[in-house]
């Protein structure tokens, strides 16, 4: 069994989908960060870097001690490398997936959220850093859509970690003043992955009090 500890943001939806899509059982601990839930010594003992997500996994493949892991990348690599899917284990594939998903943690992620910040939570506006992150949000779709140009998913012709760490990103691009229509292929490759019944699944739970 896994202990989720989750809030509804695109880094908490990752792991979400990771679980649905793979029917590994879990439970969900919501946790509340516009009250303060996050700086709770019980959670910092799990995610000392007090940011949702964080998992804790009772039953590890070593047969030890259940094992915490926090920062949603590398919870989405830690989870596949426990149940095997989602991440090949052909040398080249493997390393796509890895540079896309961390890709996605270095670049496309953070950008995002600065665009998110400027542009509707900044308390005044500061038009260097709207454009800056603006003109960066395209670019990045732009990398984006060049790589769905030439396969089926991120990492290749197979669903894996990188799509599903980038999805929910992609699910705000009307917040980031993106047009899809702009990207065909992130509009293809979006429209495919929201249609996924585990991706339905994931974004009701999410939606449930």
């Amino acid at each position: 069994m896994i202990d989720l500890y989750f809030a509804p943001t695109p880094n908490g939806h990752k792991i979400t989908l990771f679980l649905e899509e793979t029917g590994l059982p879990y439970h969900l601990h919501r946790i509340d960060i516009r009250t303060g839930d996050q700086f709770k010594p019980e959670f910092l003992a799990i995610s000392p870097n007090n940011k949702i997500p964080a998992i804790v996994d009772h039953q590890p493949v070593d047969g030890g001690a259940p094992v915490s892991v926090f920062e949603s990348g590398a919870i989405l690599q830690y989870l596949a490398e426990k149940t095997g899917k989602l991440l090949s284990l052909e040398l080249r594939e493997r390393t796509r997936t890895l540079e896309w998903l961390f890709w996605q943690m270095a670049g496309f992620g953070p950008m995002l959220g600065q665009n998110h910040h400027f542009n509707h939570y900044a308390p005044q506006p500061v038009p260097y850093a709207i454009e800056r992150y603006q003109q960066e949000t395209k670019r990045l779709y732009g990398v984006l859509h060049t790589q769905l140009m030439k396969n089926a998913y991120i990492a290749g012709e197979h669903y894996s970690i990188a799509d599903i760490a980038t999805y929910p990103w992609v699910v705000s691009h009307e917040r980031q003043r993106i047009d899809l229509a702009d990207f065909p292929a992130v509009r293809n490759w979006f429209e495919r992955i929201k249609n996924r019944p585990a991706t339905e699944k994931a974004y009701a739970i999410a939606e449930q009090k």
